[in-house]
């Protein structure tokens, strides 16, 4: 058996499925810092009577009643701070592991379904292969996302960050790496603090990040709430609703709304199937469609009762019409920044999954009498394509000088821990010390099959093994014949009694579809142990 997995490896090693671990630390790596995006960081409360800190995003137990009673806020437009409701409670995000902690695994407490909550915990354990040193040349950069991105205590902190790494890297330039609505927040500092950005940036390599908003996503989320786990872990998490009543006082969604100064292909629409009665008395069923605009009428209508009760006091929380104020104001702000000609940009993006663009509430057979039963009726998707959340125009619509734009097939959480997404930045990183790899060209790798059996039979011991994939090159050649390698190996041991034999072939089959090359691997081996 250990013979047989040497093997595939090394066939996984030659087809590129799989990298040589590293340990060690390479001196010449510049700095990198991690920066995510909303609900990327853990947040912290703190009592300021007993200066007792708990962690209250993320946990599982007790999760809904400390994340009403610590995090709910109200939003003070004269400060654009988002303050909590709680008086008593301040609150702060970790720094430990030179703020990579509070960006890793967003509960570290969790065993089961722990990969649920792992944020930057893939991407951080890779880079340490790559030599990269946590508090050397690995930083992270968590923040409260309730905020706004351009709210000026934590672009304050930002500044403060670049210049700690700057020092501790000894005075190297530093990689942003962003993930989502971190790039709206680095897009903002870029803007209102292009001094120091020039100053202490190199690179900046944007994933998935929502230029232009996520329209459906977060249209969605003003009516229904929001979920960020699927499957059985959700019971055991923030309700939608308590989700709900936190981002309607939050900067951030509001700054995440799909642009309505954005040349969008198709507009996203919120389309609501209405019934009315005319004078006569008379009924009758329209769907109705409101660009960006003018959907802003239909959520304030919707969402003017919505309402929670906080130590026994009812507090009206409406569609934020401030809030909108404040959030159009950023949009300006991202708007108009300009690159630093010194500094390079990237851009990596998801594709090839159905994302929400136009949401539509109703149908022709149950229409909507009330606006006000919105957050309690079921929304329906037009698609676009994107990685789930974010459509991939709104992505690529960066607005700035790009040194490469590369898309991906993967979802919105899926792409930071994506094996050829860590190829494209090792190389930009120039982590991988070869200046001949080309991301735009290189190909993706899609696993479609594993199968291994096992069974001894008159005293051996045999392994079978199969594995398939998919990979999708650049300008694949289709009038090729498949090509069949095959090696055998054997072994005997240091008794020279027991022995192991493996042999293991590899075709590769042309792209018939001019899209796909199909890879298929079988291997066996067989061991005596006498």
């Amino acid at each position: 058996m250990a013979l047989l997995e040497e093997i595939v490896k090394s066939l996984e090693l030659w087809l590129g499925l799989i990298k040589e671990t590293q340990t060690f630390v390479d001196p010449t790596l510049d700095p990198v810092l991690l920066v995510p995006g909303i609900a990327g960081s853990i947040i912290n409360a703190v009592n300021n009577k007993t200066g007792k800190s708990e962690r209250i995003w993320v946990r599982i137990l007790g999760a809904d009643h400390e994340f009403c009673d610590k995090l709910w806020s109200r939003f003070d437009s004269s400060t654009g701070k988002t303050v909590t409701l709680d008086p008593d409670t301040s609150i702060e995000v970790p720094e430990d592991r030179y703020g990579l902690y509070a960006i890793d695994s967003l509960d570290p407490d969790m065993i089961i379904g722990c990969d649920s909550v792992y944020y930057f915990h893939d991407m951080i354990a890779e880079m340490l292969t790559w030599g990269y040193q946590e508090g050397t040349t690995l930083f992270g950069f968590g923040y409260d996302f309730r905020q706004s991105n351009r709210f000026h205590e934590t672009l304050e902190r930002l500044v403060a960050k670049l210049k700690s790494i700057y020092t501790a890297s000894g005075g190297k330039k530093i990689n942003i790496i962003s993930h989502s609505m971190g790039g709206l927040l680095v897009k903002c500092f870029m803007n209102l603090h292009s001094d120091i950005f020039e100053k202490y940036v190199k690179n900046w390599i944007a994933i998935a990040a929502p230029f232009q908003g996520a329209p459906g996503y977060i249209t969605s989320t003003f009516f229904n709430g929001m979920s960020f786990l699927e499957g059985w872990e959700q019971n055991f998490f923030i309700s939608k609703w308590s989700m709900h009543q936190l981002l309607i006082e939050c900067p951030s969604i509001y700054e995440l709304m799909g642009s309505p100064d954005f040349n969008w292909e198709d507009i996203p629409l919120l389309q609501v199937w209405r019934e009315s009665s005319n004078s006569n008395g008379d009924s009758s069923i329209m769907l109705e469609s409101y660009p960006p605009v003018q959907a802003v009428s239909i959520l304030k209508e919707a969402l003017e009762n919505n309402k929670v009760i906080y130590d026994g006091v009812d507090i009206a929380l409406p569609f934020n019409v401030e809030i909108l104020k404040w959030a159009n104001e950023t949009r300006n702000i991202l708007n108009c920044a300009k690159k630093p000609p010194p500094v390079k940009f990237y851009n990596i993006y998801g594709t090839n999954y159905d994302t929400p663009h136009t949401v539509s509430y109703g149908s022709a057979d149950k229409p909507v009498s009330d606006l006000k039963q919105l957050p309690f009726v079921t929304a329906d998707y037009i698609y676009v394509d994107g990685d789930g959340t974010v459509p991939t125009e709104s992505a690529k619509a960066d607005g700035l000088n790009a040194e490469a734009r590369v898309g991906v097939p993967a979802d919105h959480r899926g792409i930071i821990c994506d094996r050829y997404v860590f190829r494209v930045i090792k190389h930009w990183l120039k982590a991988d010390h070869d200046p001949f790899y080309n991301p735009v060209t290189d190909y993706v790798i899609l696993p479609t099959l594993f199968d291994m059996e096992r069974h001894q039979e008159k005293g051996l011991e045999i392994t079978s093994l199969k594995e398939e994939w998919e990979i999708i090159p650049e300008g694949v050649v289709t009038d090729e014949r498949p090509i069949v390698g095959s090696i055998c190996v054997s072994r005997v041991g240091e008794d020279n009694i027991s022995r192991e034999d493996a042999q293991a072939t590899v075709v590769v089959h042309p792209a018939l579809d001019g899209k796909k090359c199909h890879v298929e691997l079988s291997a066996m081996s067989v061991s005596t142990n006498v």
